[in-house]
């Protein structure tokens, strides 16, 4: 498929930023009140996956992910899932499923954050299995629950 520049790629990531203590950061979504981790799509199909996570961890949160206090980890992990009908116009008309990329991000502390304000309202940090029963979405909810097992 050719990048158009008004088409959404359907490869994204997810971004568990969580601290050594469990702690789950979630923002909620300026367009449906929804609480999550940090998601976004790739702003070119030959950009890697870790960039992508990088980049959007720095734009909704201000968190430097590459810092050296915090450590990014690939998890291997992919949700393939159904586009919603109601964001396929974001999509060119042949793509129905997006892949996402799964990954976690542990900071030293909860801290304070810097939101992207179009996208998202409110941050909140929460005990993980609390952040997973707080998210909208399965895919973040089933990501949370790992997290234990992917402790750096």
């Amino acid at each position: 498929m050719s990048e158009h520049p008004s088409y959404k790629i359907p490869l994204s990531v997810l971004v568990v930023i969580h601290t050594p203590a469990l702690e789950v950061l979630l923002i909620r979504r300026t367009d449906s009140g929804t609480w999550q981790s940090v998601t976004g799509s790739k702003d070119a199909e030959h950009e890697d996956w870790r960039s992508t996570a990088v980049r959007e961890v720095q734009e909704e949160t201000g968190i430097d992910a590459l810092h050296a206090d915090c450590h990014l980890q690939d998890w291997g992990l992919e949700n393939v899932y159904a586009i919603y009908p109601h964001w396929r116009w974001r999509y060119h008309s042949q793509v129905s499923h997006n892949t996402e990329r799964v990954f976690g991000l542990c900071v030293p502390t909860a801290q304070s954050v810097q939101l992207h304000d179009k996208e998202h309202t409110a941050w909140q940090w929460l005990p993980w299995r609390d952040a997973a029963d707080t998210c909208f979405s399965a895919s973040n909810a089933e990501a949370i629950l790992m997290l234990p097992h992917y402790l750096p």
